[in-house]
């Protein structure tokens, strides 16, 4: 039985990673459903699943396949199964309530695995990710009971934020951090945790603290990661790095949007914050790691060639149509941006997938 768990669990990898990138292509396509522009939709109800379909659907099967990887028992893949269940009743239109649910077990799923991992390898970088794994869980739960939208994708938003930052302070034990900057990066992390906390009861002034964490997080990444050397290598590190240090100014840019405007539960500031962080920072993250996540997964490797650098190049400028539609209540501005964000996100999914066809063939 052991052996036959074993010889399943990369069967699991691909059908898994497919349902996640179908996920995201509802979730875009629910996107520009919300700006406005004209397309069918196959249920009435995607366009409010966009922000659930792409943090939860996509990012976080994504999120806890790696992780069910890197453990490699049979058990860590209940989270990205129920994960990846859930975001197809959703795309599907099917059992939004059930979704919803599956939803949160995938959470709940990987919160499990990291109090193992925790167990095993108890650091500041693993309990930061694991605080990211319950900031998922909390914003799922408050989804499935109800609670607006609004209140939610903030959960969700430091679900992906510390999940990375917990990420990048495990890379930089190579600089040999000082007590101090740990300290102040643990700092960093609490101001976003107490905004997280704030918001469920007084919102404003919750976003408003979480606003001043990711401002504070930005700053740390920008001085103290180990992209800022990495950026002088050639090759795929560079590219790495590149991909890292602009997602950290979008960081930034969504905290001072949010210590700015708030708490506000729709319109374009409010749009113009999320999609700083999410788009911003969480795709930059996603383009600069998918070289290395890929091969781990597919088992293939993953040179870097000069599109890749024009993609994130589109990424950053579309976004930064996008948020000056919004900050100027420019709706053309706005709504095209967003369309150059889809597209642009393809256009790496394109690149990718080639790169990676390539690459089979010719080992």
């Amino acid at each position: 039985m052991t052996v036959m768990h074993q010889n399943l669990r990369p069967y699991l990898r691909l059908p898994l990673l497919l349902l996640a990138i179908a996920a995201l292509l509802a979730a875009m396509w629910a996107g520009l459903l919300r700006l406005g522009w004209p397309y069918p939709t196959w249920h009435p109800a995607l366009a409010a699943a966009h922000g659930p379909l792409m943090v939860s659907g996509f990012l976080g099967t994504l999120v806890s396949l790696e992780r069910a990887v890197a453990l490699g028992s049979t058990w860590s893949y209940t989270g990205p199964v129920a994960a990846a269940t859930g975001a197809l009743l959703l795309l599907l239109g099917w059992g939004g309530a059930l979704g919803a649910f599956l939803l949160a077990v995938g959470s709940l799923g990987l919160l499990i695995l990291f109090a193992v991992i925790l167990r095993r390898h108890p650091a500041p970088y693993t309990a930061v990710m694991a605080a990211g794994a319950l900031a998922w869980l909390v914003g799922n739960l408050l989804w499935l009971s109800g609670r607006p939208v609004h209140q939610a994708v903030y959960w969700w938003a430091g679900f992906l934020v510390l999940t990375i930052v917990g990420e990048r302070l495990e890379l930089s034990r190579v600089l040999r951090l000082t007590g101090k900057t740990i300290a102040l990066f643990g700092g960093a992390v609490t101001l976003l945790a107490g905004g997280l906390l704030l918001s469920l009861f007084l919102y404003d002034p919750g976003v408003r603290l979480l606003g001043a964490g990711l401002l504070a997080l930005a700053l740390w990444l920008v001085r103290y990661d180990v992209a800022r050397r990495t950026i002088r290598r050639p090759g795929l590190t560079r590219y790495i790095a590149a991909c890292l240090l602009s997602g950290y100014a979008w960081l930034g840019v969504g905290g001072l949007l949010a210590l700015y405007y708030g708490g506000l539960p729709a319109g374009p500031f409010y749009d113009a914050i999320l999609h700083s962080v999410f788009l911003g920072f969480v795709f930059s993250m996603i383009f600069g790691h998918a070289p290395i996540i890929l091969p781990a997964l597919l088992n293939v490797t993953f040179p870097i060639s000069p599109p890749f650098y024009l993609t994130l190049a589109l990424l950053h400028l579309s976004l930064l149509l996008r948020v000056a539609g919004d900050l100027a209540l420019w709706f053309p501005g706005r709504q095209w941006g967003g369309m150059l964000n889809v597209i642009t996100i393809l256009l790496f999914m394109g690149l990718t997938i080639r790169t990676v066809v390539h690459t089979r063939n010719a080992d």
